[in-house]
């Protein structure tokens, strides 16, 4: 959790320090806005300023998902080894959610590939695997988002091949708060935990 609250940190300085006056001033008042409704921590993802778009081409910021836990992976749609493990990881963690709570959850894709995972990509992959009803999310976003976005989750992945990667195999949950609350490595594993997170969370 320390690494996390400094890579946010750093992001945060890096994010002012490549602004002008204008937009700083622009920011002010921006952030006035928000203060005036939302109160996050300074651990809790929301504070980031990436812009995402959805698989139905929506845009929307992390904040917008705050009110839900989120279970969240970072995958590219082309991936022919472990991504498909990870969805399944992330079916089964679904399918065990107890009916009451199902509604308190968020599942959300991120993709490391937003080049080849365009929206329509992200779509026709959410149908090819029946997760096209709204507890399931699938975000892309700049190339420069999903660096530090990965950053922040600990995530590291690398170009292998011109449509390959090798990459992290993580399944985070963060609470209503966007507070990261835990973490799940592996293909596979155990993810007892990792439910009872979720459930402790979706009050």
């Amino acid at each position: 959790m320390k690494f996390f609250k400094y890579i946010f940190l750093s992001l945060a300085v890096l994010t002012v320090s490549c602004k002008n006056d204008h937009q700083k001033a622009e920011d002010v008042i921006d952030e006035a806005e928000v203060a005036s409704t939302d109160t996050f921590s300074d651990m809790s993802i929301f504070n980031l300023p990436s812009n995402w778009t959805t698989q139905d081409g929506e845009e929307i910021e992390l904040k917008d998902l705050q009110g839900k836990v989120v279970a969240m992976v970072m995958i590219y749609t082309s991936c022919q080894a472990a991504c498909p493990r990870l969805v399944a990881d992330m079916r089964n963690i679904e399918r065990q959610i107890p009916e009451d709570k199902k509604d308190q959850v968020q599942y959300v894709f991120v993709s490391i590939d937003p080049e080849v995972d365009t929206p329509e990509r992200l779509k026709a992959f959410a149908i090819e695997n029946k997760m096209d009803s709204d507890e399931w999310l699938f975000l892309r976003g700049s190339e420069e988002d999903t660096r530090e976005f990965a950053a922040v989750l600990a995530v590291s992945y690398k170009r292998i091949t011109p449509i390959d990667f090798s990459h992290s195999n993580i399944i985070s949950v963060f609470d209503k708060q966007g507070e990261m609350i835990h973490q799940m490595e592996g293909l596979g594993v155990d993810s007892k935990e990792t439910i009872q997170a979720i459930i402790d969370h979706a009050r």
